[in-house]
């Protein structure tokens, strides 16, 4: 997991961690659901809290991502334990909900899990 030290949209120093997908939209703590910001891109009149569209842009990145690293049908606990660095409680709470197949846990549920309960 990688830790930046500067705002992934304009480089300036000691940006603060956004969650893509809200603590209150249901958002998981997981290096894929967090961008680094400075404090404008974050909070500021262009930042994904006060402009809908660039909230929109970071959820469908995010959408994207899970689904380049989530291309099997089916997933155990322990191989999302190990793809989305996620830990066992994580895992636990998000598949509770989920109907467990013999192949594992469907992605498309998953995935819209992590995604708050939506896909954009």
């Amino acid at each position: 997991m990688e830790e930046y030290k500067h705002c992934e949209v304009c480089g300036r120093l000691y940006p603060e961690k956004h969650h893509i997908v809200f603590k209150s939209q249901g958002g998981l703590d997981f290096f894929l659901n967090f961008k680094y910001l400075c404090v404008e891109h974050h909070k500021g009149k262009k930042s994904p809290h006060m402009c809908k569209k660039i909230d929109l842009e970071y959820k469908k990145e995010l959408q994207a991502k899970l689904r380049n690293k989530l291309i099997q049908d089916y997933y155990t606990e322990n191989e999302l334990i190990k793809i989305l660095e996620l830990n066992r409680r994580q895992v636990k709470k998000m598949c509770r909900k989920f109907l467990l197949y013999k192949e594992g846990y469907k992605t498309e549920d998953i995935i819209r899990r992590l995604m708050g309960g939506k896909l954009y």
